[in-house]
């Protein structure tokens, strides 16, 4: 517990080791004053001491419980995807506050990691056809187990998107939430993040850092549904660059929007009818 004070504060430090016990121990902090003469197995001992180890190493406690919460659903999680963020609860939510509950719409999330936006698309939208697209076998691995949990009924598809030349149908609704972080901007990334969560659905090169965005928007402009709609969640600091990216495909009714720390974080476009 003294490793872990100076990396995060006797509070949070304390949360961090109440959570570890309840999740792994099934011991709640009031059992901790009732029971205070409790010991534990050595097998229980050691399972605690290796977790708290690896928040020593900054692990996030999200990777070593295996699991998290996003839009009020519980998401399994590995390494080999990246953990959901609030600020992609808010884009789930611009989509469903955009899309009416009964309609029969069909969706596409290219880039779906643990499977969080589909799966809580798909449960918020019961009518919606979903699909939802990864480079990595081993996210769609994770995202399908999600699926299973929330018994969701998925297309789930092992593609490269920028090795794509064309969408196996129109879909009314594309997002993506697709790599956006410059290597230039590792500098104010935390550690836990760059040491644990997956680079490759992470980062971009600083001369290219709207490559995923391009051809997105490229096959969206041909697999888009008359009137249908592409969402992004995007890199703070190149909002202006992509709405431009979207005027200069032909998209109309541009908005982008900031999260809830004040910065530029999510784009809604819809496709041009000619």
């Amino acid at each position: 517990m003294e490793k872990l004070i100076p990396l995060y504060g006797t509070n949070e430090t304390q949360s961090l080791f109440r959570i570890l016990i309840n999740h792994f121990l099934g011991l709640r902090p009031v059992d901790l004053i009732l029971q205070k003469d409790k010991k534990l197995t050595e097998t229980q001992y050691e399972q605690l001491a290796n977790r708290l180890e690896r928040l020593v190493e900054e692990e996030p406690i999200q990777y070593i419980l295996g699991e998290t919460e996003f839009f009020g659903l519980a998401f399994n999680l590995t390494s080999d995807v990246l953990i959901p963020r609030q600020e992609t609860e808010e884009l789930v939510a611009w989509i469903l506050s955009s899309t009416a509950v009964k309609k029969t719409i069909s969706i596409l999330d290219i880039g779906t990691g643990s499977g969080c936006i589909a799966i809580s698309l798909a449960k918020q939208l019961p009518n919606a056809e979903v699909h939802a697209m990864d480079v990595s076998p081993k996210a769609l691995a994770v995202a399908k187990k999600n699926a299973e949990l929330h018994n969701v009924a998925i297309t789930f598809v092992e593609q490269d998107i920028l090795g794509t030349s064309v969408l196996s149908k129109d879909f009314d609704i594309i997002v993506s939430n697709p790599p956006y972080v410059r290597e230039l901007e590792k500098a104010e990334m935390q550690k836990n993040v760059l040491d644990n969560e997956p680079a490759l659905a992470l980062y971009v090169p600083d001369a290219d850092p709207l490559v995923f965005y391009q051809q997105i928007t490229r096959l969206a402009k041909e697999h888009l549904s008359p009137n249908g709609v592409l969402f992004f969640e995007i890199n703070q600091y190149l909002g202006q660059e992509m709405r431009t990216l979207l005027e200069d495909q032909n998209f109309e009714s541009i908005e982008l929007r900031k999260d809830l720390f004040g910065v530029d974080r999510m784009i809604k476009a819809q496709k041009k009818e000619l």
